[in-house]
C-alpha cells in the first residue's frame, strides 16, 4: 500500500464505531498486512502478546486496548513488555476508544490524540508499512489526504464522462482539475472573499444527486474570468450566487468553462476535498503529488515519487544558495551592501528543463524570498514587496499537466511567501488578477532551444504565451530585462539507461550525439541534458547542477560523456557521490545517485560531498575532480586483457549455446536413469549467477571426448545431443563451428580442485559482492567469471569494499545492478604488491568468510547478504577481511567510499604509467643493441 491508501484506510477506520476487539486487526490490515497474517494473529499462533488486550506484530508493533482511562498506564506496560524486545517490535500503541497514544521506540517520538483525530498522525506511522517517513509528511499530512481525496474525484468523474479520458480532451480534464485545486487554495486563504466560499457555493446551489454541479462550476468559473467591472453587461449575465467570486483571470479560467458531469459520489468527493485546510498545502510536495493523480502510470504510487527537500537543496545549495547565505553574513547589516545583494538576487534566473512539477523551482524561489525577506528586516523594511520575479524561475517539462501544476505551485508559493514576509493583508492586495505571462514551457527539452527559452544574454526577449495556463507553443518567450544576472541550471532529469529508452528517446540521444561521438548508444538519456546544458554554455556564462544516477559517472560512459565534456571545456565543480534519493513508495530502498555540478572557466576549489561510512557527511577540497566523481585528474579506465597486478587471471565462464539441452533441473537429470557412478563422471552441478545466489540446484552434461560413446549408448542422453545439433545448426556462426560436437559447451573449463565464482550481474544493495568457492565437480556458466584453482587470497579481494567500490565505478550497470566485468573490473583493479604474510593474512580472511556462511547452512548468498538480516559473525568476518586488505593499501581503515576511490585511481594512476614505459624501454633496449 501507499502512503496515500494508508491514510485513507486510517480516517475510513476512526470514522466507524469503535470495535475494541476488531480494532488491532483493522489497524493492521490498514497498514497492507496480509489477511494469511490477521488469521494467524485472530487464533493466538502468532500472538506472542504478554499485555491484556494486546496484538504483537513480529518486527513491526505491539499494540493493546484497554479500559477506559488506561491509555497511560497500558503503553507504559507495553514498553516494559519483555515480548516488545525478543519481538524487536518498532511501535507500541494503545488506545481505549477515546483517545490513542504510540511511541517509536527507537527515537522515542510519541504522538498522542484523540482516537477520531489519530489519522492525522498517519506520517508517523508509515515506517509500520515499511515506509520511509519524510519529515514533511509527517509534520504536515494535508498534501497526501489531498491527494487522496482529488484521486477518487478524479477516478470517479472519468468513470461517468469516458470521452473526458481520451487523448483529444485529457488536457481539458488536467486543466479542470487545476482550476479546482485553486479554488480550494483560495477560498481557505481569504483570497476569495469569505472562508469556505466556493466549497459552501457548490454545496449550497447544487443538487445533492450532483445532476448540476457541472452547471454551478460552470458558472464560477465564468465569472472568474470577467472583470467585475464588467459583470454587469456580461452575457448571458451572471447569477448572483457567482458575483461573490473575483476576478483571477491569469489564463487559469480563461477559454472554455466546460465542467464534466457529476454524480452524487462524485459531488461528495468534491466537497470532502475542500473540507480540509489547503491553507497548509506544501506547493514543493503538492505539486509532485498531484501530478499522479492525472497520470495513469503513476496513479498507484499517487505522490510517492516526492523529492524532499534535503535532497533538493543538495543539489541547490552548493549550486547557488550558499554563496547568497555566505554574502548576506559577509554584509552584516552593512545596509549598502544588503541592497546591492538584494539587486543582485533579483537578476538571479533558475532554469529547470526537466522540472515536473515544479518542485525544484518552488524550494529554489522560496529560498530565496527567505533570503530576501532577512535583508529587508535588516533594512528595516519589511512590508517591501519582493523583487524577485516569478518570471526569473524558469522551467521545461515534456507534458501538459504537470507543467501546469508547476505553474500553479510557484503562484501558491509566492503568495504564501508574501503572507509570511509581509503579511496577510499586503499579500491579498497584490495577489489578483493573475498575470498571464507564462514561464513554464511544454515540450521536449532535449529538441527545444533552451537559450531562446531562457535567453542567456539577458536582454529582453518578447513572444507572450496566449496566457499562463493554455499549453505553451514550443517556445513560448516572455519579456524581461536581467542584463548581467547570473544564471543557474538544475534539476533531476530522467536517467533511462541505453537499454530502456524508447524509439523516440533513443532519437533524441542519437540527435545531440551522433556526430559528436561513436559510442553514443551506451548513454543513458540523462546524459542528454548534460551535453544540452555544455552547449547552453557556450552562449553565456552559467553553471548547472543534475541529479542523475551513477551509471553516468561509471564504466564505459567516463569515456565517452565526459570525455566530451571536459573537451568542451567543462569542469565539475561541486559533485555529491553515491546516496539514496528515496521517496515515499512503500519498502522502497530508494535509486542510488549522484550529483553534478559543473560549468565553464570555474574559479576556485572544488568541493567532492560524500557520506562517511557511520553516515555522516565530509566535504573534501580538490584541485580537480575528474568524471568517476573522485578528486584527481581526469582519466578514463581502460580494458585489459591481464591483472595488472599480482592478481589471478579471471576468465569467463562455460557458455553452453545449446538452446537448453545441455543444462538440467534436478528432476530432468534423475529422468536420464544414470547410476550415480556416471552421475559423477558425465554431469556437473552448474552456477549461473542466479544458481549461486539463489543456491538453485541446476545441472549439467560434461562429457569428454573419452566418455563419448558410453553417452551415446544412453537414449535419453543421446536425444538431447541431437537437440543440440539441431539448435546449433539454426544458430549464428559461432553455434554453427561447434554442432559438430553437441556434447560438449564452446568452452570445457573447470578447477581441479576448486573454482573461485564471481556472479556477472548482482544487486548493488547488497554490502558486498558474492564472490564464492565451488568444489571440482561443479562448473561456473557463461553468467559467471570464474578463477580456476587460484589462491584463495584473491577470493578475499573480490569480497572486499575495496572491490565492491571499483566495480561499482568502472564497470557497466544493468540499470542499478552490477554488471561484473573480467577485463574492465579485475584486470583492471589495482592491487600493490603483496608480501607472503600480506597472502597468508587474506587467505584467512577468505576462511573466515567461507566458515561465517557455513555456520548458516543451508542458507544462500542471497539469504546471508540482505542488508537488513546479514548475519553478525559474516558481517564482522566481512570487516576484518576490510581491516586487513585497507592496512596493506595505507596502513588503517579508509573513512569512505570517496577515500577508497580517491586511493586506487592513484593506484592505477601509477600502475598504467609504469606500463607504458615499460614497452618504450623494451624499444630503447633493442635500439641499443642495433646501434
Amino acid at each position: 500500500m501507499n502512503a496515500v491508501e494508508i491514510e485513507q484506510a486510517l480516517s475510513e477506520l476512526a470514522f466507524q464505531p469503535f470495535n475494541a476487539a476488531e480494532f488491532p486487526f483493522a489497524f493492521l490490515a490498514a497498514f497492507g498486512n496480509k489477511d494469511t497474517t490477521l488469521k494467524r494473529l485472530r487464533t493466538g499462533n502468532n500472538n506472542a502478546s504478554d499485555v491484556a488486550g494486546g496484538v504483537l506484530l513480529r518486527n513491526n508493533i505491539h499494540l493493546a486496548v484497554c479500559a477506559s482511562g488506561a491509555v497511560g498506564d497500558t503503553l507504559k506496560a507495553l514498553r516494559t513488555s519483555l515480548a516488545t524486545t525478543k519481538a524487536k517490535a518498532k511501535f507500541i500503541l494503545a488506545t481505549d476508544g477515546q483517545t490513542l497514544e504510540a511511541e517509536e521506540l527507537v527515537s522515542g517520538e510519541t504522538i498522542a490524540s484523540a482516537f477520531p483525530d489519530f489519522p492525522n498522525h498517519f506520517g508517523f506511522l508509515l515506517p509500520l508499512a515499511g515506509i520511509s517517513t519524510i519529515k514533511e509528511i509527517k509534520d504536515n499530512p494535508i498534501d497526501v489526504r489531498a491527494t487522496g481525496r482529488l484521486n477518487k474525484l478524479y477516478v470517479e468523474l472519468l468513470r461517468e464522462n469516458p470521452a473526458w479520458a481520451s487523448d483529444e480532451r485529457r488536457s481539458d480534464m488536467n486543466h479542470f482539475m487545476a482550476r479546482l485545486v485553486f479554488c480550494f487554495f483560495a477560498e481557505d486563504t481569504d483570497i476569495f472573499n469569505g472562508n469556505g466560499l466556493f466549497t459552501q457555493t457548490v454545496d449550497q446551489m447544487s443538487a445533492s444527486d450532483g445532476s448540476n454541479t457541472h452547471e454551478v462550476l460552470s458558472e464560477i468559473f465564468r465569472a472568474m474570468n470577467i472583470k467585475v467591472a464588467d459583470r454587469a453587461t456580461a452575457l448571458p449575465r451572471l447569477p448572483n450566487w457567482a458575483n461573490g467570486f473575483p476576478y483571477v483571470n491569469g489564463g487559469l479560467f480563461s477559454g472554455s468553462t466546460e465542467v464534466p458531469r457529476f454524480t452524487r459520489m462524485a459531488r461528495t468527493y468534491l466537497l470532502h476535498a475542500g473540507a480540509l485546510s489547503w491553507r497548509e498545502i506544501n506547493p514543493d510536495i503538492f505539486g509532485s503529488m498531484i501530478q499522479a493523480v492525472a497520470d495513469d502510470e503513476e496513479r498507484g504510487a499517487l505522490g510517492m515519487h516526492y523529492t524532499s527537500v534535503p535532497n533538493i537543496l543538495k543539489v541547490l545549495n552548493p549550486l547557488f544558495l550558499d554563496d547568497l547565505r555566505a554574502a548576506l553574513a559577509e554584509a552584516g547589516d552593512n545596509e549598502r551592501k544588503l541592497l546591492n545583494l538584494r539587486k543582485r538576487m533579483a537578476r538571479i534566473r533558475v532554469f529547470d528543463p526537466a522540472c515536473g512539477s515544479g518542485n525544484f523551482l518552488v524550494i529554489a524561489y522560496k529560498q530565496m524570498r527567505e533570503i530576501e525577506a532577512e535583508i529587508n528586516r535588516r533594512r528595516g523594511e519589511v512590508h517591501l514587496g519582493s523583487e524577485i520575479p516569478l518570471t526569473n524561475f524558469r522551467g521545461i517539462e515534456l507534458r501538459n499537466f504537470p507543467a501546469e501544476i508547476a505553474r500553479l505551485a510557484l503562484i501558491i508559493a509566492e503568495f504564501q511567501c508574501d503572507v509570511l514576509y509581509r503579511g496577510q493583508k499586503d499579500a491579498l492586495a497584490e495577489f489578483l488578477p493573475l498575470d498571464a505571462q507564462n514561464w513554464i514551457v511544454c515540450g521536449n527539452a532535449l529538441r527545444l532551444d533552451w537559450s531562446s527559452i531562457c535567453p542567456p544574454t539577458g536582454t529582453g526577449v518578447k513572444l507572450a504565451a496566449d496566457d499562463l495556463f493554455d499549453t505553451p507553443q514550443d517556445q513560448a518567450q516572455i519579456d524581461f530585462e536581467n542584463e548581467g544576472g547570473e544564471l543557474y541550471i538544475f534539476g533531476n532529469p530522467p536517467y533511462l539507461g541505453a537499454r530502456w529508452q524508447d524509439d523516440a528517446q533513443k532519437s533524441d540521444i542519437q540527435a545531440l550525439f551522433a556526430h559528436r561521438c561513436k559510442n553514443w548508444k551506451s548513454l543513458d538519456y540523462v546524459s542528454g541534458w548534460f551535453i544540452k546544458a555544455s552547449d547552453y554554455m557556450g552562449h553565456g556564462r552559467a553553471l548547472a547542477a543534475f541529479v542523475t544516477t551513477n551509471s553516468a559517472c561509471q564504466g564505459v560512459q567516463v569515456p565517452t560523456l565526459w570525455s566530451m565534456l571536459f573537451s568542451d571545456g567543462c569542469e565539475i565543480f561541486f559533485a555529491h557521490t553515491s546516496f539514496k534519493w528515496q521517496n515515499l513508495a512503500s519498502k522502497n530502498a530508494g535509486v542510488t545517485v549522484a550529483i553534478v555540478g559543473f560549468g565553464k572557466n570555474i574559479r576556485g576549489a572544488r568541493r567532492l560531498i560524500s557520506a562517511t561510512d557511520d553516515g555522516n557527511s565530509i566535504v573534501k577540497i580538490a584541485e580537480n575532480i575528474n568524471g568517476y566523481l573522485t578528486a584527481g585528474p581526469n582519466i578514463e579506465v581502460q580494458k585489459t586483457s591481464s591483472p595488472m597486478g599480482p592478481q589471478a587471471e579471471m576468465t569467463f565462464g562455460n557458455t553452453p549455446i545449446d538452446g537448453g539441452h545441455l543444462l538440467m533441473d534436478t528432476q530432468e537429470l534423475q529422468a536420464l536413469g544414470l547410476s550415480a557412478e556416471q552421475t559423477s563422471r558425465l554431469t556437473r552441478r552448474i552456477y549461473g549467477s542466479s544458481e549461486f545466489i539463489r543456491g538453485i540446484p541446476r545441472h549439467c552434461l560434461w562429457i569428454s571426448d573419452g566418455d563419448l560413446a558410453e553417452s551415446m549408448s544412453i537414449p535419453a542422453v543421446r536425444n538431447r545431443f541431437d537437440l543440440v545439433k539441431e539448435s546449433r545448426k539454426k544458430g549464428g556462426t559461432t553455434a554453427r563451428e561447434i554442432a559438430n560436437r553437441p556434447h560438449q559447451f564452446q568452452r570445457m573449463n573447470e578447477g581441479q580442485i576448486h573454482s573461485i565464482v564471481v556472479p556477472g550481474v548482482s544487486s548493488e544493495n547488497r554490502p558486498f559482492l558474492p564472490v564464492g568457492l565451488i568444489e571440482s565437480g561443479s562448473v561456473p556458466s557463461n553468467k559467471c567469471f570464474a578463477l580456476y584453482d587460484a589462491p584463495l587470497w584473491n577470493m578475499a579481494l573480490i569480497a572486499s569494499r575495496l572491490h565492491w567500490v571499483w566495480i561499482g565505478t568502472v564497470c557497466v550497470r544493468m540499470r542499478t545492478d552490477f554488471s561484473y566485468s573480467n577485463t574492465l573490473g579485475w584486470n583492471t583493479f589495482p592491487v600493490p604488491l603483496l608480501t607472503e604474510q600480506n597472502k597468508a593474512d587474506l587467505t584467512r580472511c577468505a576462511e573466515d568468510i567461507l566458515l561465517a556462511r557455513e555456520a548458516h547452512f543451508p542458507a544462500t548468498i542471497a539469504d546471508l547478504y540482505d542488508p537488513e538480516t546479514m548475519p553478525d559473525n559474516l558481517h564482522h568476518a566481512h570487516e576484518q577481511n576490510d581491516e586487513v586488505l585497507e592496512r596493506i593499501y595505507i596502513g588503517r581503515r579508509f573513512k569512505n567510499d570517496t577515500e577508497r576511490l580517491e586511493k586506487l585511481f592513484e593506484l592505477y594512476t601509477k600502475m598504467t604509467a609504469a606500463e607504458k614505459v615499460k614497452p618504450a624501454a623494451k624499444a630503447a633496449k633493442g635500439k641499443k643493441k642495433t646501434s
